[in-house]
């Protein structure tokens, strides 16, 4: 690996789904010669592109997980991560984002920005990572370069400055014109690999010149050389402007924007050339750690080889060699042998096979040195834990993670696909932060979360090809309760004789609703009922309200009184009383007329204002009340309480009302009684479950 760290680039590929990040790398590997033919994008009939190596991916023609790889480029190191542009994969971009040093953004020609370009954008906000963009797709028919430079302003706030015009659009896409340079280029050859120099042709001149003057200005503001040579009206070289304009990628205060369409093979050449020219080397990103020895004070890590070494965990895998850890060197170096300190929970690991990735494959290294990013085999952590040298405690901040907004049951088909459904299940989440499981201890069903209902449904796909742990899936049980709404006596003896010593307990008082899951108060007087049988009346009643006697529903909010009883000097024992408040607490629950009770939560949707109408009545239409609505700028924020039942497939349901530019969180709020039209299907839907 290059240790001039001033020739080495760390750079993603993102975009909106289907803006042509793929067929882009792909291109790019292409030109610097890591691989010799092209794939394309396409199903299971070709051989898909080589950065979408799970055949899930090639079949869907979608990117599911992030791939890695590198190239080389007039004698600079890329590493490269491809990004998914599906929503439902968003932790793969936010993991990757994490660790790079700049972003190309990836725009479609005719569709221009997209909902999650927004989202894309926003995570790079978070990261503060500098970008330059590339408008693909230049050769399709409503093609229009300019006006997505305009939206990058106006959707998304960016400074972008074109950078080159298009030498005709859609299908007399032929070329671009480099306004550094002032020259024409033209790509020949089957794979458009021979660039052709030639002069701007002279009816694109004085757009040219216009657009060259507009550039100069806004890089201007980078430089005082340019400034000053603007002032002077000297001649400015291509390197004053390249060099105020990196300048203001570095600050993230502008947006270089190239041309060009990936599946043409038009312009790909002149922005690996803006890779190196304007995104940042490792040397010019600042890092910072906490040091956990100290306060957790910040602390700013060097790209030194020399100095202790520091790793971040930003991706994991499951080879089959074993667990494959991605991970990005910030300072020091890892070489093969050496002793490391997992800071979250302080186990030492000894760095076996180091190796680079090229999507699937791999490439054995001796070292991966700061500012690189690589994989190591066989090292047992979690997604975002930090590596160091045994002499200091640093720790990376960890990258956001999103809650999972949709769930779903699964059901194992045998009692072996039970098992490679627990193995698989062990793997995807200590794999992916955003998929989660859990047992459900009310209704016995496992349940997995997700980002949305293809994140679920590629998971499940997987479970079944890669674990042939055949499952069913449904919408989860929803997790009812019961309750009582008025006061009730009981009254109960419970009486047993059989051959010797029998069972007797009287058990007398009330139950009422209170605000707590379950109250026992004892105001026996007079030892109607000894004290040492109290606890058991207790339990008795406690372990009622596990399953109502209605719906078998967990039952909550009873506060039971016991004011009176009997005992028999013989008969009486715990088991006795235990049974008398069992029949005590169904005696008095019928008669406290008891309903259902369903959880509510609280729904908060974010979306652009001109979808607003559209979001509340899509909560209107699901028994939901809405409590606030208000406007932050472009972007509305409607908060609202929604039963849970009401709420499987609205993601998919939200999407498809607001062209996929919303998105929602939702988290549980409280319990409150099912309307009785609900209430009448619900025990229907009990009755036909008992009957099978």
């Amino acid at each position: 690996m290059i240790r001039d760290l001033k020739r080495v680039r760390n750079i993603g590929i993102s975009a909106h789904i289907d803006s042509g990040k793929t067929t882009l790398t792909e291109r790019i590997l292409f030109y610097t010669d890591r691989i010799h033919k092209i794939n394309e994008v396409r199903g299971k009939d070709g051989t898909g592109a080589v950065m979408d190596s799970m055949d899930l991916e090639r079949e869907r023609g979608i990117t599911i997980a992030s791939a890695a790889t590198y190239c080389e480029w007039k004698k600079h190191n890329i590493n490269l991560i491809d990004t998914p542009g599906h929503v439902d994969f968003t932790v793969e971009v936010e993991r990757s984002l994490r660790v790079l040093d700049g972003v190309v953004l990836i725009l479609c020609s005719v569709a221009g920005v997209q909902s999650q370009s927004i989202t894309v954008d926003q995570q790079m906000k978070r990261y503060e990572v500098p970008c330059i963009a590339f408008v693909n797709k230049c050769d399709r028919s409503g093609a229009n370069p300019a006006k997505v430079a305009r939206q990058l302003k106006t959707k998304l706030g960016h400074n972008s400055v074109l950078m080159q015009l298009p030498i005709g659009v859609e299908d007399k896409h032929e070329g671009v014109v480099d306004l550094v340079a002032m020259k024409a280029y033209y790509f020949e050859g089957d794979h458009g690999e021979q660039v052709a120099v030639k002069d701007i042709p002279d009816n694109m001149l004085e757009a040219a010149n216009e657009a060259r003057e507009e550039m100069i200005d806004a890089a201007s503001l980078f430089s005082e050389e340019l400034t000053d040579a603007i002032l002077e009206e000297s001649d400015i070289s291509e390197d004053l402007i390249k060099k105020a304009v990196r300048n203001g990628v570095m600050g993230r205060h502008i947006t270089p924007v190239f041309l060009g369409s990936a599946y043409k093979n038009k312009a790909i050449q002149p922005l690996l050339d803006a890779v190196i020219d304007y995104l940042p080397s490792p040397l010019n990103i600042q890092n910072e750690a906490i040091d956990l020895d100290n306060n957790e004070e910040s602390v700013i890590l060097e790209s030194d080889f020399d100095k202790p070494t520091v790793a971040l965990a930003f991706k994991l895998e499951d080879g089959q060699y074993g667990q494959l850890t991605y991970i990005r060197v910030y300072q020091g170096c890892i070489a093969k042998g050496d002793t490391l300190v997992n800071t979250r929970d302080g186990k030492k690991i000894k760095a076996g096979r180091l190796i680079r990735m090229h999507a699937s494959q791999m490439e054995d290294v001796e070292e991966i040195p700061a500012g690189h990013i690589g994989a190591m085999f066989g090292i047992d952590c979690a997604s975002g834990d930090t590596f160091v040298s045994p002499v200091i405690n640093y720790s990376m901040l960890a990258m956001h993670v999103m809650e999972p907004v949709i769930s779903l049951s699964i059901v194992p088909k045998d009692n072996k696909a039970q098992i490679n459904m627990s193995k698989a299940l062990n793997r995807f989440t200590k794999e992916d932060p955003t998929f989660k499981t859990y047992v459900d201890h009310e209704t016995g069903e496992t349940i997995i979360q997700g980002m949305g209902e293809l994140h679920l449904e590629v998971y499940v796909e997987r479970m079944k090809r890669e674990y042939k742990a055949e499952v069913t899936t449904g919408a989860p049980r929803v997790a009812y309760r019961e309750t009582i709404t008025q006061k009730a006596l009981f009254n109960y003896t419970h009486k047993k004789q059989t051959g010797g010593a029998g069972q007797f307990g009287r058990v007398a008082g009330f139950l009422e609703p209170c605000e707590e899951e379950f109250e026992f108060v004892n105001k026996i007087t007079g030892g109607r009922i000894p004290t040492q049988y109290i606890p058991a009346c207790e339990k008795g009643f406690a372990g009622c309200m596990t399953k109502g006697p209605k719906l078998e529903f967990p039952v909550t909010g009873v506060r039971v009184t016991i004011d009176d009883g009997a005992f028999h000097a013989v008969d009486s024992s715990e088991m006795a009383f235990q049974a008398a408040a069992r029949g005590a607490f169904l005696e008095g629950y019928m008669k406290a007329r008891p309903v259902v009770k369903e959880p509510i939560m609280k729904v908060v949707i974010e979306t652009p204002n001109e979808f607003q109408g559209s979001c509340m009545g899509l909560i209107n239409q699901r028994r939901g009340i809405i409590q606030g609505s208000q406007e932050e700028g472009v972007m509305s924020v409607i908060e609202s309480q929604v039963p849970l039942s009401e709420m499987f497939g609205f993601s998919t349901v939200l999407r498809s009302a607001t062209q996929g530019k919303a998105q929602f969180t939702m988290e549980f709020s409280s319990y409150k009684q099912v309307p009785q039209s609900i209430a009448e299907e619900i025990i229907k839907q009990k009755q036909e479950e008992n009957k099978a």
